[in-house]
Parts: C-alpha cells; structure tokens; sequence
C-alpha cells in the first residue's frame, strides 16, 4: 500500500493538519485503521493522534482518496472529534477503559 498527500492544510486553531490523500493498493480497499497506521507513520505521527474521517474507492479502482485530521497530541484528538469517529479510529477517549464502581 502506497499513500501520497495531495494536499495538507494547517488549522492551528484546533492544533490539527486536515490531508486529503490518495492510497494505491494492489487487494480489495484497505481499512480504516491500516491507512491510519500507514498514514501516520508516513506523517512520523502516533496512530493515536491520526483521525481518518474518509475513505472513497471508486469500483474496480486500486486507487482510494481519503481525509484524515493530524492532530499535534492524542489529547487534542479526544478534545476535539466527536465520540462515534474517535471510536471508529479505536481511540480511546477520556475517561474510557476504566471500570465502572459499583454502589453495593
């Protein structure tokens, strides 16, 4: 798999990178997260601090355009997205993973 960014855009604002890029790819469309690890590691950032928030593959293409957010930390990330796309990128969000206490 093969990722080129055909555009990046800077939004210090929300301390993020918007990129639009192109994946070629030799099988059936890539997932989700095995873009956002390429795509971070291409970008030297921590998968946790990548959101990608498209994925378009036109039928019987081995090309697929997509729209990530970078994040400069993961905080910033679980600040920002909302709760349904941090958890289709397997993002922990606050307070998330920790056991609930019970009242007895």
């Amino acid at each position: 798999m093969e990722i080129d960014i055909l555009e990046q855009e800077d939004n210090s604002m929300l301390h993020r990178t918007d990129v639009t890029f192109e994946v070629v790819h030799e099988d059936a469309s890539p997932s989700r997260l095995s873009v956002r690890d390429s795509l971070a590691a291409k970008l030297d950032k921590d998968s946790e601090e990548v959101v990608v928030h498209r994925l378009d593959t036109k039928f019987g293409m081995r090309k697929t355009v997509g729209y990530a957010k970078v994040y400069e930390s993961a905080a910033d990330a679980t600040e920002v997205e909302q709760d349904y796309m941090l958890e289709r990128n397997k993002i922990a969000a606050d307070g998330e993973g920790e056991p609930e206490e019970t009242a007895e």
